[in-house]
């Protein structure tokens, strides 16, 4: 399939999740990092939940990370850009919607691409070689390529499709991918 029908099915599929599958499936899919070998990273950057989107949950997996006492890294977008700057996570940050109502750090201690070892990346699909679909503004491929060193993991409640058919060269593929029940490896 391409890109804008992955998008059409797999934002289709999303919304028939109710809130409490979409709990349970978060908590698999947090426990199953625990199985990469990822753990020696200091630096790890994460997502904050689109919720009226039905997106993964991300606060159990921030919690595995607060207490394996790793720094966690929240984005926030530049719209008129298309990129994102970074912020340390802190009892003291301040969480506000941006005007696509997605949750973003107000300010607070800036961390450059560099410094993050280890990405979370949200997604609507994926396949078997580690391509993924998003929302389609480039967002994460852009900041991806800042950061070519960086581990990068796909979080999905779907499992993988045979192949996505569109990919173009400034799509960033993942090194993993985590669904509820499997750990995908892409080389």
């Amino acid at each position: 399939m391409n890109k804008r029908d992955l998008r059409t099915t797999y934002k289709q599929q999303r919304k028939t999740l109710n809130q409490s599958t979409i709990d349970n499936l978060s908590l698999q899919i947090a426990n199953q990092t625990l199985k990469l070998p990822i753990w020696d990273a200091s630096f790890f950057h994460i997502f904050m939940t689109i919720k009226h989107l039905k997106e993964i949950e991300t606060e159990p997996l921030i919690s595995i990370l607060f207490g394996k006492d790793k720094n966690i890294v929240i984005p926030k977008s530049n719209i008129s850009t298309g990129e994102m700057t970074h912020f340390l996570l802190t009892d003291n940050t301040v969480i506000k919607p941006n005007i696509w109502n997605i949750p973003e750090p107000n300010g607070g201690i800036q961390i450059q691409n560099e410094q993050i070892e280890v990405v979370f990346v949200p997604l609507l699909a994926f396949d078997e070689k580690g391509h993924r679909v998003g929302y389609g503004k480039g967002f994460y491929d852009t900041f991806l390529k800042n950061c070519p060193n960086a581990i990068k993991i796909g979080l999905s409640f779907f499992e993988a499709e045979p192949t996505i058919e569109d990919n173009q060269t400034y799509d960033v593929p993942l090194d993993y991918c985590i669904t509820p029940n499997r750990v995908y490896f892409f080389e």
